[in-house]
């Protein structure tokens, strides 16, 4: 007999919701009308588990010039040269290069720091334990729905180990993310930790410094928050992460989950 697939029910949806804010503290929540999209979660991919002797060595950067953010015609173009890419060694580890997630005409883009190797075996951003982490934030945290946002990372290829990017890697994909922000034309970027911040803000502050602060890139309003990898080790930076989320949301001109209308802060 086939084995039938559970689809997932309003209710997990709303379970979900209030597990989030419960561990934010908060004891009474404010049922919107408007219930969170919840993201299918991704799927392993066949091999993920296999270790690639290569994935992590280090290799030095190929020689080649870097094209200017408004050298590209389109997003598409832009996805393209990416998936070419040889401006630094990480080309040589890569499993693939991961681009973005979601719809490339979006309010609201979230910026990361790096793929991780789910990410590197997919080709898609934040679908790991963290990301599944983000998609809670996004969809049962700001009621939204994770397909209507625009992810992206500052680099395009996962650094060998996890280790921090560098600053050439970082330089070699400036163009990129410039000319994604460029073509999706977000209202508000929000910033995904240490790297993502400094880059977008052009500073060498820390995190800590710069989370829950305006900033501005190409124009647009910057808010750098904790990455979600950061939170699942110190779950109890979660309500900091969620009082800048407000402010987006604030921003946006949409309804906060879980206050009352007219409610402080």
């Amino acid at each position: 007999m086939p084995t039938r697939t559970r689809r997932p029910r309003r209710d997990d949806a709303l379970s979900a919701a209030l597990g989030y804010f419960k561990d934010l503290g908060v004891r009474e929540v404010l049922l919107a009308a408007r219930p969170a999209t919840e993201a299918a979660p991704a799927a392993d991919p066949p091999g993920a588990a296999r270790t690639r002797a290569t994935a992590d060595a280090e290799v030095p950067a190929p020689h080649v010039t870097p094209q200017a953010a408004t050298s590209y015609p389109d997003l598409a173009s832009v996805q393209a040269a990416v998936a070419s890419c040889q401006l630094c060694g990480l080309c040589r580890s890569r499993t693939r290069t991961v681009f973005s997630d979601g719809t490339g005409r979006s309010r609201l883009m979230f910026v990361g720091e790096a793929p991780g190797a789910d990410e590197d075996a997919t080709g898609v951003p934040f679908v790991g334990r963290a990301g599944q982490l983000l998609t809670k934030m996004i969809e049962a945290g700001m009621g939204l729905s994770r397909k209507d946002v625009y992810i992206a990372n500052v680099l395009k290829c996962r650094p060998p180990g996890n280790r921090n990017p560098e600053p050439d890697e970082i330089a070699s994909c400036r163009a990129y993310l410039d000319a994604q922000i460029g073509f999706v034309k977000p209202t508000i970027l929000v910033a995904l930790g240490k790297f993502a911040a400094q880059f977008l803000l052009e500073t060498e502050e820390p995190i800590t410094r710069l989370r829950g602060r305006w900033g501005t890139r190409q124009g647009i309003p910057v808010m750098p928050t904790y990455h979600p990898s950061f939170l699942l080790r110190q779950p109890e930076r979660k309500k900091e992460a969620w009082d800048d989320l407000q402010q987006v949301l604030k921003k946006m001109g949409l309804p906060v989950p879980g206050k009352k209308e007219g409610a402080g802060s």
